[in-house]
């Protein structure tokens, strides 16, 4: 039998254009009756949960915006008038100038908390996503301001990804054992030693998980309304960690809210505790009364042996082999053959944190992202971009075909603005301003 697809016709205006034009949105039944279900779920919680974890209602503007019609439907109506009224929401256009993702949002004068649709078939993996979401929505409002993120380019490594592993196994383990505390120490004893062999990870991995874990234990905490229901989520994401090609961006969702939920169990209110300043790692060492001394290497790996350490090592060996080959092939695509370099002035970039990959020093490599500036909107679905290490310029492969709307290659396009152009010399091509 044929599924059947109902939508709801609308007319609005659509951003960006005349305000006295109109024109027809269809807004596909699924999505809203996801608004319906996704709302009603989150106001429930919201009215229960009354602002206590952080003393801040997480409540607000809300997006739900499908990433294929950029159809909008949200919880608040906005000042200007775009958005309109369809009985409990509001519904428009997202501009094709801002990029989708689950974050926040600058948008018709108002700070957004924005989701993508669909959502997850699971309750509790919507309403965890969502809560996360409104957390960075929240996060300047409750002293977490100008939180800013860098990759951890030891995660791509092999060490550094054995020893997250490690830690990560422990953890497992802590959710799996009534005798928590003695993995919860280990865990942070294989932290610990990773930190010996790359110092500078002690501050990048802090930052990410002052972003992006706080948020996540905020999502989980509140969704997850068991202790069992929470250790099951936790294992599963981790185990689903595993399946990502890097690391450095995402696995601070991993261990942190793990963390927060055995410090919980210490401290019930530990996360009003920490500010933007805090380093976390020293917090749990010292909620858990763990020897951050010098932490031998022989230990280490006697203690490893509790973890199928040596499984482990064996995977990240063959892993760092391909990953030494992909290096290559990423260095001869951008640095030895014809690409497009172009200049990042006013960015604004949508990716995969579970997918990028640093390239020495060169930058990072994004297998799929988008990219809108002054000069248009840049969207990569394959084949790659560098982005350099100050978030400058972007290359690209060489274009393969070349009209007046949109410039195409290995797995990109790149739609231009007027008084934008590209140009050729040398074999490398530019996006310039024409003169």
């Amino acid at each position: 039998m044929k599924a059947k697809f109902l939508f709801l016709i609308l007319v609005i205006g659509f951003f960006g254009c005349n305000p006295a034009s109109q024109q027809n949105i269809e807004i596909p039944a699924s999505d809203l009756k996801q608004a319906i279900v996704a709302f009603a779920e989150l106001n429930q919680e919201l009215q229960s949960e009354q602002g206590h974890l952080w003393n801040h209602n997480l409540d607000g503007p809300l997006l739900l915006i499908n990433r294929d019609t950029r159809t909008v439907i949200a919880n608040e109506s906005d000042d200007e008038g775009f958005l309109k009224k369809q009985g409990d929401f509001y519904v428009g256009l997202f501009p094709e100038n801002l990029n989708i993702a689950n974050s926040t949002t600058n948008w018709l004068d108002k700070h957004w908390t924005m989701v993508a649709l669909p959502l997850s078939d699971t309750k509790e993996e919507r309403l965890s996503l969502l809560l996360h979401e409104s957390f960075h929505r929240i996060q300047p409002l409750i002293g977490f301001d100008s939180m800013y993120q860098t990759a951890c380019v030891h995660l791509d490594t092999e060490q550094g990804r054995l020893f997250l592993k490690m830690e990560l196994e422990a953890l497992k383990a802590a959710l799996s054992d009534t005798s928590f505390v003695q993995h919860l120490k280990n865990a942070l004893l294989f932290r610990t030693y990773r930190y010996q062999l790359f110092p500078e990870a002690r501050e990048a991995e802090n930052l990410q998980e002052l972003k992006e874990g706080l948020a996540e234990y905020t999502g989980s905490i509140l969704a997850y309304k068991s202790d069992s229901a929470l250790q099951s989520h936790y294992i599963s994401n981790i185990n689903g960690l595993y399946n990502n090609k890097t690391f450095v961006r995402s696995f601070a969702y991993r261990t942190l809210p793990v963390y927060g939920h055995f410090m919980q169990k210490t401290n019930p209110r530990w996360n009003l505790d920490i500010s933007k300043n805090s380093n976390l790692t020293d917090y749990m060492n010292d909620l858990f009364e763990i020897d951050t001394r010098i932490v031998d290497s022989q230990y280490i790996r006697q203690l490893g042996d509790t973890y199928r350490m040596d499984s482990i090592m064996e995977f990240e060996k063959i892993r760092e082999q391909n990953r030494v080959q992909l290096v290559k092939t990423y260095k001869s695509r951008f640095l030895d053959r014809e690409t497009v370099s172009i200049g990042l002035e006013n960015m604004h970039i949508g990716f995969s944190p579970g997918n990028i990959m640093p390239l020495d020093t060169l930058g990072t490599v994004y297998p799929n992202l988008r990219i809108t500036d002054n000069w248009g909107i840049l969207e990569v679905d394959s084949g790659g971009a560098l982005v350099s290490p100050q978030w400058d310029n972007v290359i690209i492969s060489a274009p393969m075909e070349i009209t007046d709307s949109l410039i195409s290659g290995m797995g990109w396009t790149l739609k231009l603005d007027q008084g934008w152009n590209l140009e050729e010399a040398g074999g490398k091509f530019q996006v310039r301003k024409k003169n």
